[in-house]
């Protein structure tokens, strides 16, 4: 079986069109039609549902394209140890995060590029939820979430604290307050973030055990849109400290504190538990090790 059969097969149903696949691989359609068969007539199988306007893999197709995309982690996996052994400070890191936890790397990532700059750093946003299973499956070597998945084939260990932050508009009645209780909070309009996370449905439960109205009105997808809504004075919104950071202490927004909902944000590396680690990813942990050190020596 070639290996260049399964690399092209995996194109096609992650592009979901052979003439796409085409482009992307510098191949023509032809040429690509003609892989997928001869590989469909090795295994014996039909790989690819042609007879409808949309390109859908059949049972078989949905295997091996599991297998090709092993395939092609253990490829990635090969070139990066021939490039340590060639420089023992190249290679390639993978990392997972979702939006406020990349936030949170930059300044890691900053550092460690100083040391590797020949390391081609990749982080790739996904789904707090979904970071522990590409861990487990090769798609990643190191995940950042803001919780401890309890898994037995991953490793976790809390690199930063941080905690969520009540925030308004420098224009809005609180701003000059250095504290609210959460009674007073029934009237506001909340900018929330509609991603689930267990930090929200923790605010969900206090407002409910407290029986405090709390007007979600408006529901973005990402931190930064929130964060203009409320600079602009359209809302308020509990966001990770961490996001906001820069924007409390340039003036743009406040924090204002509400006694009954102090809530840490843990923020957890986790690597697999069975899986050696690249160079590339053991010195990234070192990075992080050494900032986490010096913070902690601060305090």
């Amino acid at each position: 079986m070639e290996l260049h059969a399964i690399r092209v097969f995996l194109t096609v149903a992650q592009e979901k069109s052979f003439s796409r696949a085409a482009e992307k691989l510098l191949r023509t359609q032809p040429a690509i039609s003609l892989a997928v068969q001869r590989l469909e007539t090795e295994l014996g199988e039909r790989l690819i549902d042609r007879s409808g306007k949309e390109l859908l893999l059949t049972d078989a197709g949905k295997i091996v394209f599991e297998y090709a995309r092993r395939f092609e982690t253990l490829e990635g996996d090969l070139g990066n140890a021939l490039a340590e052994m060639r420089d023992n400070s190249a290679g390639q890191l993978v990392i997972g995060a979702n939006e406020s936890t990349t936030l949170y790397m930059i300044q890691h990532i900053i550092q460690y590029r100083t040391l590797y700059p020949k390391v081609k750093v990749k982080v790739r946003r996904s789904l707090s939820s979904k970071i522990p299973a590409q861990l487990i499956d090769g798609d990643l070597e190191l995940g950042v979430v803001s919780y401890d998945p309890n898994d037995d084939h991953l490793e976790s260990s809390i690199i930063y604290t941080d905690h969520l932050a009540f925030v308004v508009s420098p224009q809005h009645r609180f701003a000059q307050r250095t504290e609210v209780s959460i009674t007073e909070l029934g009237m506001e309009t909340f900018i929330a973030h509609n991603v689930l996370s267990p930090y929200r449905e923790l605010v969900l439960r206090e407002f409910q055990r407290r029986k405090v109205a709390l007007n979600m009105d408006v529901e973005m997808p990402t931190v930064e849109t929130i964060r203009i809504l409320v600079q602009r004075n359209q809302g308020v919104a509990f966001l990770p400290k961490m996001c906001v950071e820069h924007e409390i202490e340039a003036g743009v927004l406040c924090e204002v504190k509400v006694p009954e909902l102090t809530l840490e944000r843990k923020i957890y590396l986790l690597q697999p538990a069975r899986r050696a680690l690249s160079h590339a990813a053991r010195a990234f942990l070192e990075v992080i090790k050494s900032r986490t050190d010096k913070t902690s020596s601060k305090l």
